[in-house]
């Protein structure tokens, strides 16, 4: 990359992830109940209050702005911190490892993929810890910023393919794209495309069949993980026996 565009990508990174008050609709799920509901392969989509979740959640139109894999708990080495269960792309410092407590402000949501065995899910988990040190692309950075205008210029059926900023370096990652790519990498779906083949035989000779085609890493977004077919939604609320009875209601009613 030109020295002064990764100079000025460096510094607007630094800027974009920038806190700011941001108001949800959605309490944050307590830490210690997010933790006995997570399993490994798990993945937390997380709502954001940077200035880059705010352009992603308009790219997206989407509540969820980030995305990490919870790998569970590694043994000496694997991680930077031993009490580091997650792995995720982050802005400013690439793909790293993180602890819980980086999410415990935040709302968020487990995804969870069905049907994988013990050997894929190890297979993801390693090949997302071999990508620590990778670095985010800040190409995407310049790209991303132009969407933070009041009013873009960017018509409602171009945002998707609006995702795809990077560069196809495969040394830089961003956080939904590199989560994609670890599902990829053992042939799990997110959000595969859809199309049709003729299949012609004798009995049936105009007969077609659907065909799934794998979409780009580039063009997944962190909500692609919430609507996939193939990902359960876990609720950590409920994990240790939600009873509505036990609901103490303000007696007025909420205006």
């Amino acid at each position: 990359m030109n020295p002064i565009l990764s100079a000025i990508g460096q510094r607007l990174a630094a800027y974009l992830t920038t806190r700011r008050h941001y108001h949800s609709a959605h309490a944050p799920t307590p830490v210690a109940r997010l933790r006995a509901a997570l399993r490994p392969g798990d993945v937390l989509l997380v709502e954001g209050d940077t200035l880059i979740s705010s352009a992603i959640r308009y790219l997206t139109q989407s509540t969820w702005s980030h995305v990490a894999l919870y790998v569970g708990p590694q043994p000496p080495g694997r991680l930077a911190d031993a009490n580091h269960v997650f792995v995720e792309a982050d802005l400013v410092e690439g793909v790293r490892s993180a602890g819980i407590e980086n999410y415990q402000a935040y709302p968020s949501r487990i995804c969870r993929p069905v049907g994988l065995n013990e050997t894929e899910t190890r297979a993801l988990i390693d090949w997302s810890i071999a990508q620590i040190g990778r670095r985010y692309d800040l190409r995407n950075v310049i790209d991303l910023a132009r969407y933070l205008l009041p009013n873009p210029p960017v018509p409602r059926r171009f945002r998707r393919q609006m995702i795809a900023l990077g560069s196809g370096d495969p040394t830089r990652a961003i956080c939904s794209t590199l989560v994609a790519e670890a599902f990829q990498s053992i042939g799990y779906p997110i959000l595969p495309m859809r199309s049709e083949r003729p299949t012609p035989t004798l009995e049936c000779p105009g007969c077609r069949e659907e065909v799934l085609r794998i979409r780009h890493h580039s063009l997944f977004a962190p909500c692609d993980f919430d609507v996939s077919p193939y990902f359960e939604v876990v609720k950590p609320t409920l994990g240790d026996g939600f009873d509505f009875h036990g609901i103490d209601w303000a007696l007025e009613a909420a205006s």
